[in-house]
């Protein structure tokens, strides 16, 4: 089972990066600019040192712009990773000339890629034919959307284990913890998810009523 924290926010790394339940941070430009970040100056290198300083063992960052200066800038950013001594993980959006280039990168550099915004189970067929590392599942738009979204994550699961098991589902636009419960039932173990709902595993009412119960029969 890995968690990521879904976010540019370096204030909710700071805060939940430390309680060592996440494996790394997830980014992409939409996330940066909600975080107040202009993506073409971001300071790559500075924020991927950041991420290894608070205990990531991967750190996901999505291309952008035209496609022929993929590979320059994953480069880059693979190297940004080790430098920082964490593995960077390329982010690359499931549409034609995207898919297009990721050879190209795979042939080039040999890191891994993720590819990212994922709403059909066929999709998976792509991402595995590719050698990609991950897919991303935009499970909680697809809900949203009107899309069989449990079912698709039924299938994509399927199909993975038919080319071998070596492109890993990492479920991505949840909603909320009683999601991550329903699909892990189903058999998925990977989930990247936003601060709230990361503090949102972190306490329960129940628990917490618990506890002042323990407290109380201890003070008298």
């Amino acid at each position: 089972m890995d968690l990521y924290i879904d976010t540019a926010e370096t204030d909710a790394w700071k805060e939940l990066m430390p309680t060592r339940l996440f494996k790394g941070i997830t980014t992409n430009p939409l996330l940066a600019s909600r975080a107040g970040l202009s993506y073409p100056e971001i300071d790559w290198a500075g924020l991927t040192g950041l991420a290894a300083d608070l205990g990531a063992k991967e750190f996901h960052c999505q291309v952008y712009g035209p496609v022929e200066g993929f590979v320059d800038w994953a480069g880059a950013r693979y190297e940004d990773g080790r430098k920082a001594g964490l593995q960077v993980v390329i982010k690359v959006p499931l549409i034609e000339p995207t898919i297009r280039a990721v050879p190209g990168m795979k042939s080039a550099l040999g890191g891994p890629i993720l590819m990212t915004a994922c709403y059909d189970a066929k999709q998976m067929f792509v991402a595995s034919a590719l050698g990609a590392e991950y897919i991303a599942p935009y499970f909680g738009r697809m809900l949203e959307g009107g899309l069989p979204a449990y079912e698709a994550m039924a299938q994509m699961l399927a199909i993975g284990k038919l080319a071998g098991g070596k492109t890993r589902m990492l479920i991505a636009s949840l909603r909320n913890p009683d999601q991550m419960v329903r699909l892990a039932e189903i058999g998925l173990d990977c989930f990247t998810i936003a601060p709230q709902i990361a503090r949102d595993l972190l306490t329960d009412s129940n628990s917490v009523a618990a506890v002042a119960d323990f407290e109380a029969a201890a003070l008298s």
